[in-house]
């Protein structure tokens, strides 16, 4: 009479196999890619860049309002919306100087939710996936010297946004250098676009000019680089 209940056994072990399979990489996975998938379809139904430059409510002024715009840029390059629009609408919005802080604060922000997310949701299944030569030569280059190649993708956006992010997340890399790199590098890059969303209603003027110079110059340096960096990838890959 002192044996234990049969019963009991086939709930325990059924909640014990129903929790791996739910907390398994694989089912992690698959929730950020439906999560991703979401944020994108998302973005294109409402398009939240026109509503941040065109139907901004016209009482939302100062600091309070760059900061709401700020946690907005976030969410919305973490659903996939081209920076470049976000950085023109900041700058139409709140100037160069405080459009260029909210916008900052904005490309970090919605770096760290990605990286974070990757991480958390993506990085044990997409390991897994590391197979190809290129694909292990850019998780060593991340992984060793992340600081740095986070500094020259940010530098030079030849790859987008978001897909630097996540890649970031499937490497070693750690959190604070990520976060450094991006918004150390981010800077030339947005600051141009932001000085031309701010002076895009005379564009006949100095500062606009140069800010699209720089812009036609960092798009021809990111070709440059990219070209670079496949020939260290391949030197790399088949080093390994």
């Amino acid at each position: 009479m002192f044996d234990p209940v049969p019963a009991t056994r086939p709930a325990g072990g059924l909640a014990v196999r129903c929790t791996r399979v739910l907390l398994s990489p694989w089912s992690r996975l698959s929730l950020l890619v439906a999560m991703l998938l979401a944020a994108a379809t998302t973005m294109l139904l409402f398009e939240p860049q026109r509503l941040l430059a065109s139907g901004w409510p016209p009482q939302l002024t100062g600091s309070a309002a760059a900061m709401l715009f700020g946690v907005a840029y976030g969410v919305c390059t973490v659903a996939f919306v081209p920076r470049p629009l976000l950085n023109l609408a900041a700058g139409a919005l709140f100037g160069a100087q405080t459009g260029l802080a909210a916008a900052l604060a904005g490309t970090v922000l919605g770096a760290g939710v990605s990286f974070m997310l990757g991480r958390v949701l993506g990085q044990d299944a997409l390991r897994t996936l590391l197979r190809g030569k290129y694909l292990k030569a850019a998780d060593g280059l991340l992984s060793r010297h992340g600081f740095r190649s986070m500094l020259a993708l940010r530098l030079f956006p030849g790859v987008p946004f978001a897909a630097a992010n996540y890649c970031a997340a499937t490497s070693r890399m750690g959190y604070p250098p990520f976060l450094l790199a991006t918004g150390l590098g981010s800077i030339p890059n947005t600051a141009a676009y932001v000085i031309a969303g701010s002076t895009a209603s005379s564009p006949t003027s100095p500062a606009f000019l140069a800010a699209m110079g720089f812009i036609v110059l960092s798009g021809a340096g990111a070709a440059l680089l990219a070209w670079r960096r496949r020939h260290r990838l391949g030197e790399a890959a088949d080093a390994s």
